[in-house]
């Protein structure tokens, strides 16, 4: 048996002096050293104590050493758990706790503060220059490693996602999850050997990971690969790029400079864009400035991408396209019956990239996906007579901020502690830059006025920074209907211009 995922994507390189990455500054790296790099890491896990089906904790800059390490997970059989480098260490500890890794490894500048996070297991670190006791500890062993045999149903990896209550969930994708879809993506958008991918985009999220490293490791062509989006660093190296995944945000941001013009993007021959929104008139604006229509797409977490709009045809603003090839979509009304084209209801998905449920989480796993293979995606959506998907909002309350999962109950506990606050409401509003804003509305108690930079202030240690609200505002009481419950959409459309002009 082989290991499935990592024979994929790198089997194929091993000797390879084709550029991999190409890095904003420094030497390129061809696909032969980072297939030996993994190697080396690979080894370095097994003797740390790593086993099949270990779980491998990753809170770390990107760097092509993150990358590596990444594959060296995959290829010793281990599940790689991947984190967003805003997380606070109070919030590493949920993690940690929860998915028992075996192995931590973090940014040199994190592991002061390792007592916050209490690793169970050996804790090891790696920094955005590639240096670190991970590094130092690799540098002892072989490059060759025989990959451990996985099979298509075996874990790759864990990614937290938001949960219903607030408690984060690990959605488990297994090797066949990520491997038939980066395939499905690599003729979808026509990727070949040939692609230089712009990329941009962190490599903790399935978009930067397994969407576009995946597919551009498993067509051979090379990245060019950023630590960060910079527009001034993107608008210099767009010339060498034929491609460029994005965020709404990427796009928006290189429309507010001069010198982002039709003939800088000449050579490219595909924008997409996902994690949150593009509005329609950031598409229609593009399109003039560029002659380039972007490609938007629906991905989630628990299943990769599930549409697109067309390669070759029409990409219509507004819509994510069409259920790519092998991943079916409907949408299903409350009483549990499909509706017709056209009306509003739960988008449902099934397919090979739907994941395999939540770890540790049996009832809410059964609770979003059937036994039939039907995943409740929570996104609310309808068909049109041409087939294109459109997405008109979400039947949770997750707010969607620069591409980041943002569940309010989280954020709403912790603000409903300080002083002066009866209660308080956290929404997402539309933002030009990030899809979506954190909002929180905040209901007065009677001894206290709640002061909003001071709440703002009280969550900064406390939460990721793209969880905290960018605006508080303080009401008298928060609206609710004859149940009781807090009208989130009457709050919604109450706020919808905050972030206006």
């Amino acid at each position: 048996m082989s290991n499935m995922l990592f024979d994929a994507l790198m089997d194929q390189h091993a000797g390879s002096v084709r550029d991999c990455l190409i890095p904003g500054d420094g030497p390129r790296i061809s696909y032969d050293e980072i297939y030996r790099l993994s190697g080396r890491l690979a080894n370095l896990l097994l003797a740390e104590g790593v086993s099949p089906g270990d779980r491998v904790a990753v809170q770390v800059e990107k760097s092509p050493q993150a990358l590596a390490l990444y594959l060296a997970a995959i290829r010793a059989g281990a599940v790689f758990l991947p984190l967003n480098t805003a997380y606070t260490p109070a919030e590493i500890a949920y993690f940690v706790e929860d998915a028992q890794p075996a192995l931590v490894v973090c940014d040199p500048a994190r592991e002061a503060r390792r007592t916050e996070f209490r690793p169970q297991g050996k804790l090891l670190t790696l920094g955005a220059d590639g240096n670190g006791s991970l590094m130092d500890a690799a540098a002892a062993y072989r490059d060759d490693h025989a990959p451990v045999a996985r099979s298509g149903s075996d874990l790759a990896a864990i990614l937290y996602t938001s949960g219903t209550t607030g408690r984060s969930k690990g959605a488990m994708l297994s090797h066949d999850n990520l491997l038939s879809n980066a395939r499905t993506l690599v003729d979808a958008w026509r990727f070949s050997a040939d692609d230089v991918l712009l990329h941009a985009l962190p490599i903790f999220h399935t978009h930067g990971l397994f969407v576009a490293s995946n597919v551009l490791m498993l067509a051979g062509g090379a990245m060019i690969w950023l630590p960060k989006f910079d527009a001034a660093q993107v608008i210099g190296l767009l010339p060498q790029a034929s491609s460029m995944m994005g965020v709404p945000t990427f796009y928006t941001r290189l429309l507010d400079r001069d010198d982002f013009t039709r003939d800088l993007v000449s050579g490219m021959r595909l924008f997409t864009s996902g994690s949150a929104p593009l509005l329609a008139e950031t598409h229609r604006e593009f399109e003039a400035r560029t002659g380039h229509r972007i490609l938007e797409r629906y991905g989630m977490t628990e299943t990769n991408m599930n549409t697109s709009n067309p390669y070759e045809g029409e990409r219509r603003a507004g819509t994510v396209g069409f259920p790519l090839p092998g991943v079916e979509l409907r949408i299903m009304g409350e009483e549990g019956a499909e509706l017709p084209q056209g009306e509003i209801g739960m988008i449902e998905v099934r397919g090979s990239n739907v994941f395999q449920g939540y770890w540790r989480m049996p009832e809410k796993t059964a609770e979003e996906l059937g036994a039939d293979g039907w995943f409740k995606t929570g996104d609310l959506g309808l068909i049109d007579a041409q087939g294109y998907v459109s997405i008109v909002g979400r039947g949770k309350d997750l707010i969607i901020s620069g591409g980041f999962n943002i569940y309010p109950k989280e954020v709403e506990l912790l603000i409903d502690e300080m002083p002066g606050v009866l209660e308080s409401a956290v929404i997402g509003v539309p933002h030009p830059d990030f899809g979506e804003g954190v909002v929180a509305v905040v209901a007065r108690g009677r001894d206290v006025e709640p002061d909003p930079q001071a709440i703002i202030g009280g969550l900064a240690d406390r939460l990721a920074k793209f969880k905290q609200p960018k605006k508080v505002i303080v009401v008298d009481e928060l609206p609710r209907n004859a149940m009781g419950k807090v009208q989130k959409a009457e709050l919604r459309a109450r706020h919808e211009g905050l972030f206006a002009g």
